[in-house]
């Protein structure tokens, strides 16, 4: 039996019934203070990374999120890159990692000379599987006094990287149960759930550390950037001094305490966040209605559904997921061409990453789950001004 695309693209129209031009995946919105925020940054010249709105957007980010400090940086890569070396990554360990996630984070687990190790997913979160993680834990690792080792490589598993994939949280309180118990370190990537909460709190509090991605496409967007957030003040601000090079304050000398990254986001594009910051309730409100438009849509559309937050979450709803049944996976690429067609821009989700040349030798457990989600999503137009009006 094949899938109904005409139907799956009539559900669509629904949900975005006057389409003209091509309908992107997800676009910014920057119709608040922008221009009068880049205007005043721009006059006082203050561009680079020094200047009043950084300061501005990182208290905005810290209050929103409630954390106790976050530090802006040019992009969530470079943020997750410092967070995994601040948790203590040292060369040739092992950190735990989706296999259904965007490059960038295996690769900031390499940027630290050390592995990744990938996990598989939870089809009720699309993100990593902390139940299945802590039975695969107990048959391949063991406890010294190094920590967690991996008695097949011998190497340290160091951390674990859940991904709060498209922005739907991962089930957070199992999986620090995992950690607490194997004692290795929660790092959350929290690049795509900016206004997503797990049980009535915000991600990115359960790890020590957890980042932020202000890409061109995510709910806010700093043009580029990222965010490190921490409960942890004195992290906060050793974060603070090794993204602005380690530089230690003089007159006029230039003194460097240990090795430094110029990874400090720009006042310019702090500027840019700081008026975005002030439209997000109304952005996550616009996005939370487009998911429920297009949930009503898909409800009588055979072999897809819309997938939709678990009970213990909030979601914001990033990206739109649409998931097709398992017997209908084989028909995904005949899904994303009939949309494409019709002015649609879907996507797959990426590639698992072991399957890439660059993380093939990657040790990792069964995958079963998140090869099938990865055959089965497609992601559908998400930006926030697609979603109707209650008027309409």
């Amino acid at each position: 039996m094949d899938l109904n695309i005409a139907q799956i693209l009539n559900a669509i129209r629904t949900v975005i019934p006057d389409a003209k031009d091509p309908v992107a995946l997800h676009e910014p919105c920057l119709k608040g203070n922008e221009w009068v925020y880049l205007k005043d940054c721009l006059d006082s010249t203050w561009v680079s990374y020094v200047g009043a709105y950084v300061d501005k957007f990182e208290s905005m980010l810290a209050d929103f999120t409630g954390v106790k400090k976050a530090v802006a940086v040019v992009s969530g890569t470079a943020a997750l890159h410092m967070a995994l070396k601040l948790a203590g990554i040292e060369s040739g360990d092992e950190v735990l990692v989706p296999a259904l996630t965007f490059a960038a984070t295996a690769n900031a687990v390499v940027y630290c000379n050390a592995i990744p190790h990938f996990v598989d997913s939870q089809e009720q979160t699309l993100g990593l599987d902390p139940y299945k993680l802590n039975e695969y834990l107990k048959d391949i690792a063991q406890t010294n006094s190094q920590g967690l080792i991996n008695k097949f490589s011998g190497r340290r598993i160091k951390a674990v990287i859940p991904v709060h994939t498209f922005g739907h949280p991962v089930d957070l309180d199992p999986l620090l149960e995992v950690c607490q118990a194997n004692k290795i370190a929660l790092v959350e990537d929290a690049a795509e759930s900016l206004g997503s909460f797990y049980k009535g709190k915000h991600t990115g509090n359960w790890g020590r550390l957890s980042i932020l991605s202000f890409n061109g496409n995510k709910t806010i967007t700093t043009g580029g950037g990222g965010a490190i957030l921490t409960q942890d003040e004195r992290l906060g601000a050793l974060a603070k001094h090794l993204t602005s090079t380690a530089k230690v304050p003089h007159r006029w000398e230039y003194r460097h305490d240990q090795v430094g990254y110029n990874y400090r986001l720009p006042n310019i594009n702090a500027a840019l966040g700081c008026a975005q910051m002030e439209q997000l309730p109304r952005f996550l409100e616009r996005k939370r209605r487009l998911a429920g438009q297009y949930q009503e849509a898909f409800k009588g559309v055979h072999g897809a559904r819309f997938f939709t937050e678990a009970s213990f979450a909030r979601s914001n709803y990033w990206l739109n997921v649409l998931l097709l049944e398992e017997v209908f996976s084989g028909q995904r690429d005949a899904v994303l061409a009939g949309t494409n067609d019709a002015g649609f821009k879907t996507r797959p989700a990426w590639n698992l990453l072991p399957t890439l040349p660059i993380f093939r030798n990657c040790p990792a457990m069964d995958l079963s789950c998140a090869q099938s989600l990865a055959g089965r999503i497609i992601n559908i137009p998400s930006s926030p001004m697609l979603a109707k009006t209650k008027e309409a």
